[in-house]
């Protein structure tokens, strides 16, 4: 008898890779980019600028930088076949599904598909961070039965994807809004989408199919869709005043509560400390009443929770529970977040595969056969 392996459910606790693109510190609350710590870079920086940071491991000088900024907006555009096919799903279909397919189709478009060369890898990478958001922008349209808004060249990665989401030029408040959520979202190590987008680029598949591999992963509710699950349940609970019950009698029915809990962080995730900073100063610009409201109970809740899981069981808040209410003061719906999570994530994904693939190993983890062995075949007649 084979003696039973110790398994690590989930992969818990088991390193596959080693990487120098980011650190997530659980136990302090740390994250870094590149060394650089997300506090200050969603301080001081914009998306492109840590999306350049990502792919080639340093900070741009001025001319890097504009000209990996000429490389995304000349490529914001989408191709006239993929918006067509956004839009005939866009009003049926979930827009993750919409994001999986379109994703997909732009390898039709790529000449030169197969070639994993550093330069092209990376210059794909910056196609995709470039349509995905446009992708995105457009699927938030035709759900609405509204026209494509083409990008506009004058403004910055995030604050065109806005624009394009909603027909108006943000305000200088929003553009830094929507640019802090596309920086705190860019990168987060190996996380299940990232690793899944790793399992297939070891494989040599194209960085497209990487790509449609991480946003189906990513749509899981345990995972990307977290933010709209959390922000659901703020809607369920509909008043602050009901905030303590309906998390009182969750926990009651060993329910999940969204927003809290993470596979890394044992003590407050350092996004959601951001996130939380920026919402309570857009308190005092006069939100509308459902951003005012969704922000108390979010507040209620999460005092709520620290006192009675925080301390004792190390279940804290996450980015996904304070990005409800921030999304929504930008006039963003619920199943709009996991698009843009993928329009932001895109970065990461891509510097981890120009990264593994500088030494690329098939994945082919082990698994424990518990089943039986030697069975008698019996034929079809005699069963």
């Amino acid at each position: 008898m084979t003696e039973k392996p110790v398994i690590n459910f989930g992969l818990e606790g088991i390193y596959v890779d080693e990487s120098a693109i980011s650190k997530v510190d659980g136990q302090n609350g740390k994250l870094w980019y590149r060394g650089y710590t997300i506090e200050d870079l969603a301080a001081n920086s914009d998306f492109e600028e840590v999306s350049y940071l990502l792919l080639y491991g340093k900070l741009p000088n001025k001319t890097e930088f504009e000209e990996f900024n000429r490389k995304l907006k000349d490529r914001r555009e989408v191709p006239k076949e993929v918006l067509e096919v956004i839009r005939q799903m866009a009003r049926t279909s979930h827009p993750m599904d919409v994001m999986r397919t379109a994703a997909s189709m732009l390898a039709m478009y790529d000449k030169d598909l197969n070639n994993k060369d550093r330069e092209a890898t990376i210059d794909k990478v910056i196609t995709l961070i470039s349509k995905l958001s446009s992708i995105a922008a457009a699927t938030g349209r035709f759900r609405e039965g509204r026209d494509y808004i083409p990008p506009d060249k004058t403004l910055g990665h995030s604050a065109n994807f806005l624009y394009m989401l909603t027909g108006k030029k943000p305000s200088k408040t929003e553009e830094k809004l929507i640019d802090l959520m596309f920086i705190l979202h860019a990168e987060h190590s190996t996380n299940a989408s990232t690793f899944s987008v790793l399992v297939t680029a070891s494989t040599l598949a194209d960085i497209y199919a990487a790509t449609t591999t991480g946003i189906g992963t990513l749509k899981g509710p345990l995972h990307g869709g977290a933010d709209e699950a959390a922000l659901k349940m703020m809607q369920a609970i509909g008043h602050p005043d009901n905030t303590e019950k309906y998390i009182e009698d969750a926990l009651e029915g060993k329910q999940r509560i969204m927003g809290f809990g993470h596979r890394v962080y044992k003590v407050y995730d350092p996004r959601a400390k951001i996130v939380r900073k920026y919402l309570e100063d857009q308190m005092n610009n006069n939100p509308t009443e459902e951003v005012k409201k969704l922000l108390q109970i979010a507040l209620r809740a999460e005092k709520l929770m620290i006192e009675k899981l925080g301390k004792n069981k190390g279940i804290w808040p996450n980015i996904d529970f304070f990005s409800g209410p921030l999304y929504r003061s930008l006039g963003i719906e619920g199943e709009m977040f996991t698009p843009i999570f993928v329009a932001s994530r895109m970065s990461g994904w891509g510097s981890h595969v120009v990264e593994y693939w500088n030494n690329n190993k098939l994945f082919r983890p082990l698994e424990f056969y518990n089943g039986p062995l030697d069975v008698p075949y019996v034929p079809l007649n005699k069963r």
